[in-house]
């Protein structure tokens, strides 16, 4: 299935219309960046049963899995070779995600070696796998990394934290809508970003926690 067009997407996202600053705000707070830094730490301060340790795990993780590629970004749009903060063009995302890749790695040795707790390094791992397919799929489709990151963040806090979590699902659907309504994504590309998502959050922290 071919991308859509970045120009007609600006055009159709900057339409006046219901809901189009509640996608925008939306999409800002469910930032893969966001959510991951959040996740790792709550994972990280879990993983040592509340004790102020986890959390310095989890911030640790946090400058592999979130600040560096974050910064790699940034600095990419501050010199004219990304679009956006985002990344909507499917064509520059390439370059983004392998570097993330790296970085999630490196983290992923740094924190082995230095004997980080196991449900820490289960959800480094699983991000690495993450990474490894989004970079795949982003060669020929630009999936929804935002949904992909939500719902694989909701199928891990499920493992840690219990069923019940379910109640967070109307969530999901929030953050699909607000990047099909800003012109960022088609239906299918948040349904299989979803999809893949909760699939290695499922297999990969569950098998390895």
């Amino acid at each position: 299935m071919a991308d859509r067009d970045p120009v007609v997407d600006d055009v159709a996202a900057a339409r006046p219309g219901p809901g189009l600053r509640l996608a925008r705000i939306i999409t800002e707070l469910t930032a893969p960046a966001v959510l991951v830094s959040l996740l790792t730490v709550v994972i990280g301060w879990h993983s040592a049963r509340g004790a102020m340790s986890g959390v310095g795990w989890g911030l640790v993780a946090v400058v592999f899995v979130s600040l560096i590629p974050m910064s790699y970004i940034l600095g990419g749009v501050r010199r004219g070779r990304l679009t956006d903060h985002h990344v909507r063009v499917r064509e520059q995302r390439r370059v983004p995600l392998l570097f993330g890749l790296g970085s999630v790695a490196a983290g992923l040795a740094l924190l082995s070696v230095l004997g980080a707790p196991r449900p820490v390094l289960a959800l480094v791992a699983a991000g690495l796998v993450g990474l490894v397919v989004a970079v795949t799929v982003s060669h020929w489709w630009k999936m929804s990394i935002h949904s992909a990151v939500a719902v694989g963040a909701l199928v891990i806090l499920m493992v840690t934290f219990g069923a019940w979590l379910l109640v967070a699902t109307p969530l999901l659907g929030l953050v699909g809508w607000s990047r099909v309504r800003l012109g960022d994504h088609t239906p299918a590309q948040v349904l299989a970003g979803g999809a893949l998502g909760g699939l290695v959050a499922a297999v990969v922290f569950a098998l390895l926690r």
